[in-house]
C-alpha cells in the first residue's frame, strides 16, 4: 500500500518514541513502542474494521508497514475495509488491498473455529467501541477470546476511548434474556474501554467453562473517563457522528418496536418517527441506501416525529444517562398496547421487566430506580478492572 510522505514521517516518529506525544490522547494502536517487540517475529491475527485506524490508515496495513507478519484478517459486523448495515452477513474473502485472507465473524460463525485460528500465534483486537451493551462488537470480543483461550493463543487488546464511557445506566442484564446483543451481566451502557470490559470478562470467569484467555491490553495514554475525544472513522455505517454516538444509548429500544429510528436517511439514530404519529411538525421518508440500509423500516413511508439532532446543545444536562421519556411518549401517543413492541425488544433491554413496567405505566423515575441496586453492585465489579481514572 503507497502512503505520503507526511504518514512515513509519522510511522517514523512513532516507531522511534513509542508512541509518546505529551498531552495528547493516544490509542494503544498508536504506542508502537508498548507492544511492536510483542509482535516480533509472531504470526499475527488481528480483529479488525474500517474504524480500526492510525491517523486513518488501517491498523492491518500500519502493522504491516512496521514489519509484522499479518497472516489472516477477522470481520465483525459490519465488515473490515468496507461497512455493510445493521444485521447483514459479512462475506469473508481476500483483503484486495493486502492478499490476506479474511476470516468473517458475522456470517456462518460468529466464532472462530479451531480451523480458523491456524497458523497464529497472537491475536490483535483493535475495534472501535461505543460503550454500549448491544453493540455486537464486545460480543465478538468474548467470542474471540474463548477460541483464542480453547486454542492457547494470546489476546493482545489495542484499547481505545469509550465515548460514552463517563457514565453507567440501564437495566443490568437478566441471565435468561443473554444474546449475541448482551452476552453478560452488565448495563447497557457500563463505563468501560473495550480493554477494561476485556479484562472483566477474563476476571469474572465470564468465558465457556471459566476458561482464561491470555490477555494483554496496550492502555489508551492521557486519557481517562471524562475525556472526550471525537473519533476519527464511522465505527458503524449507522452510528455516522457524535450525536448519533450519544443517542444511542437511548434511541436503539426503538429497535424492537415499530418505530423508526432514521435508518435510510443521512442522519440514522438522530431522529424517531412513525407514520401513525400526530402533531409533530418534523417528517422524513426512509429509503434503501447501499452500505447503511436496505429496506429500511417504513420504507417510502413520510414518519412524522421528532429531530434530536441539537437535543444536547440546548439540554447539555441530560448528556450522561438513557432517556426513557421519548419511548414512553412514542408508545402512548401510537395507542397499540402490547403490539407496541416486538420480540426483539426484551433482548434490547436484557430483561423483559422494562416491557412490563411500560405496559404497566410506571414513570420514568420508578423504572431508574429499579436498575439502581443492579447497576450499584455491577460498580463494585466493575471497579477491579478500571485503568483510567
Amino acid at each position: 500500500m503507497k502512503i505520503s510522505f507526511v504518514l512515513t514521517v509519522l510511522f517514523d516518529f512513532l516507531l522511534t518514541t513509542g508512541g509518546t506525544v505529551t498531552g495528547q490522547v493516544l490509542t494503544g494502536a498508536e504506542r508502537t513502542g508498548e507492544y511492536l517487540p510483542l509482535l516480533h517475529g509472531k504470526r499475527v491475527g488481528v480483529v479488525a474494521n474500517k474504524a480500526s485506524v492510525v491517523a486513518r490508515v488501517n491498523i492491518v496495513d500500519t502493522l504491516l508497514m512496521m514489519g509484522c507478519e499479518v497472516v489472516k484478517i477477522y470481520s465483525p459486523e459490519h465488515g473490515f475495509r468496507q461497512q455493510v448495515g445493521d444485521g447483514i452477513k459479512v462475506a469473508g474473502g481476500i483483503d484486495s488491498l493486502t492478499g490476506i485472507e479474511v476470516v468473517s465473524l458475522y456470517g456462518k460463525n460468529r466464532k472462530p473455529s479451531q480451523e480458523d485460528l491456524e497458523r497464529i500465534d497472537v491475536m490483535v483486537f483493535d475495534i472501535q467501541d461505543v460503550g454500549v451493551r448491544f453493540y455486537t462488537y464486545i460480543s465478538t470480543l468474548s467470542y474471540v477470546m474463548e477460541a483464542c483461550a480453547e486454542k492457547g493463543i494470546p489476546v493482545m487488546i489495542f484499547d481505545r476511548p469509550n465515548p460514552n464511557g463517563f457514565y453507567i445506566d440501564g437495566p443490568v442484564l437478566d441471565p435468561r434474556f443473554s444474546s449475541f446483543v448482551g452476552l453478560h451481566r452488565v448495563p447497557v451502557v457500563y463505563g468501560m474501554t473495550i480493554g477494561e470490559y476485556a479484562l472483566m470478562v477474563n476476571g469474572e470467569g465470564w468465558l465457556k467453562d471459566g476458561i482464561l484467555c491470555d490477555l494483554e491490553v496496550i492502555p489508551l495514554e492521557n486519557w481517562t473517563h471524562q475525556t472526550f475525544v471525537e473519533i476519527p472513522e464511522s465505527p458503524s455505517p449507522n452510528l455516522p457522528t457524535m450525536t448519533a454516538i450519544l443517542l444511542y444509548p437511548s434511541l436503539c429500544f426503538f429497535e424492537g418496536t415499530d418505530v423508526s429510528v432514521g435508518r435510510g436517511t443521512c442522519f440514522p439514530f438522530e431522529v424517531i418517527g412513525h407514520p401513525q404519529l400526530k402533531g409533530f411538525s418534523f417528517s422524513f421518508t426512509p429509503e434503501s441506501i447501499p452500505g447503511m440500509s436496505l429496506h429500511p423500516p417504513h420504507e417510502g413511508e413520510l414518519c412524522y416525529g421528532l429531530d434530536l439532532s441539537d437535543f444536547y446543545k440546548k439540554h447539555p444536562a441530560m448528556i450522561g444517562r438513557i432517556n426513557l421519556s421519548w419511548l414512553m411518549m412514542v408508545y402512548k401517543d401510537l395507542e397499540t398496547g402490547p403490539d407496541f413492541f416486538t420480540d426483539y425488544f426484551d433482548k434490547l433491554a436484557g430483561t423483559d421487566a422494562l416491557r412490563k413496567q411500560i405496559l404497566n405505566g410506571d414513570t420514568e423515575s420508578r423504572i431508574r430506580q429499579s436498575w439502581q441496586e443492579d447497576i450499584e453492585n455491577f460498580k463494585s465489579v466493575r471497579n477491579k478492572y478500571l485503568l483510567y481514572e
